[in-house]
């Protein structure tokens, strides 16, 4: 079997290929890619093993290509889904475009001469001088309507299966300008490959049909499943139904981070092969160490330490470490202070919080600060008990009724988080 597969069978990463796949992987240096729709300005953790798939492919000494759907991007895939989708403005398209490529250009290597560097292009390039006339002309002819309307995609839309309502001929057609896109690049960049999820078989067989018919050619396809969780509910959502992002902007590195730690046993057993470069005896010997001492969580710290540093660095991955030892207080005062904003506020979601003006705040004796300014205890009297009993925390540290904060204390120059017990919090922020 071709390496590269069985990389991605053993990783649990493969779903179905066009028959010669393997032996055209076999024969050569082979150019593939994998499209990425600008639906925003940042791509999330569904696109990572599109991302990781390239990786692989480059490792094994082919060449990728990540593909940009500045034009299709205007449309939107039909794939998957029950509803039209909401059309951008050219504006903002193209500050998603720009803004994927430099993600993209984080994980996949670009520089250099050697022959399979990766390569980024968009779609709009070679679409935006093409008629409509002309495009009906040249492509459309070359595809029966009986042919299109044979995919998964459109029959599911079509019958409203899932509570699809109906398919508009704007959708219809992207599956001839995604085909046409395969026969773009397997002229102009010899690409005889593309990938992507399952459910993108339709779309990107209508590429090598398109292919053969119009230039009698080879060309083939390889798709991985789509990812869920254990349980059946969709990977890669918070609770709420958010995103996790790549951006740090939009999802910071200890909540991307925690997303990972938080993993279940059997998903952790899964995504470390999924979402990491380990090898397959490094991966063996994780889960067997995880099964004799499952309370360590090793799989689970494994896995969050492989992606978080993959995606966001090893200096990011070693501040959410921190950040997570604070709650369980195997920190120090000083590493809650040197705190960004948006970790501190991140690792203490849903506490309540008052802003003082930071005079209040600065010199404030602690008995006063816990009750009449903040509010946090109902009176002097109880911050005094309280106190006494040595129930009272500022930043984690135990304080008697003699402390007063100083400008030193602030975390990030803003916030001081009072607590009492365990896990009675209050945060104020001085500005």
């Amino acid at each position: 079997m071709n390496a590269f597969i069985e990389e991605l069978k053993w990783r649990g990463l493969f779903a179905d290929m066009m028959p010669g796949t393997d032996a055209q992987l076999d024969k050569e240096m082979t150019t593939a890619y994998i499209g990425f729709d600008p639906t925003a300005d940042s791509l999330h953790i569904g696109s990572l093993i599109q991302i990781k798939i390239l990786a692989h492919f480059q490792q094994h000494g082919h060449k990728p290509i990540a593909l940009i759907g500045g034009a299709t991007g205007m449309i939107g895939d039909p794939s998957g889904k029950s509803n039209e989708r909401n059309l951008l403005d050219e504006q903002t398209l193209n500050h998603y475009v720009d803004c994927l490529k430099n993600q993209l250009s984080r994980f996949l290597k670009f520089d250099g001469n050697e022959p399979n560097a990766a390569e980024l292009v968009n779609n709009y390039d070679w679409m935006k001088g093409y008629s409509f006339l002309e495009f009906v002309r040249d492509i459309g002819k070359n595809l029966t309507v009986n042919y299109m309307m044979a995919k998964d995609s459109v029959k599911k839309r079509l019958t409203g299966e899932n509570g699809a309502e109906g398919m508009s001929f704007t959708e219809f057609t992207y599956q001839l300008l995604q085909g046409y896109d395969f026969l773009h690049l397997y002229k102009n960049k010899n690409v005889k490959l593309q990938m992507g999820g399952s459910d993108q078989w339709g779309n990107i067989t209508t590429g090598t049909e398109l292919i053969r018919r119009k230039e009698q050619g080879s060309a083939f396809a390889l798709t991985v499943p789509l990812i869920t969780k254990a349980d059946g509910s969709k990977f890669g959502k918070s609770e709420s139904g958010e995103n996790y992002w790549l951006d740090a902007k939009k999802t910071s590195p200890y909540r991307f981070y925690q997303f990972w730690l938080n993993a279940t046993d059997e998903d952790a057993e899964r995504f470390i092969k999924y979402y990491t470069f380990l090898s397959k005896n490094d991966i063996e010997t994780l889960v067997e160490a995880h099964k004799t001492a499952p309370h360590e969580r090793q799989l689970q710290k494994k896995l969050a330490e492989e992606v978080t540093v993959w995606v966001h660095g090893k200096e990011e991955w070693e501040k959410a470490v921190k950040a997570s030892e604070i709650l369980f207080g195997r920190s120090t005062a000083e590493d809650l202070v040197n705190l960004d904003e948006d970790t501190f506020l991140d690792i203490f979601d849903g506490v309540p919080q008052k802003e003082l003006a930071k005079s209040e705040v600065i010199g404030t004796n602690i008995t006063e600060l816990l009750s009449e300014k903040s509010g946090f205890l109902k009176s002097k009297s109880e911050a005094a008990r309280e106190l006494k009993g040595n129930a009272i925390s500022i930043n984690k540290e135990k304080v008697s009724d003699g402390f007063s904060a100083s400008e030193k204390d602030l975390i990030d120059g803003k916030f001081l988080l009072l607590q009492k017990g365990k896990k009675n919090y209050f945060i104020i922020k001085a500005v």
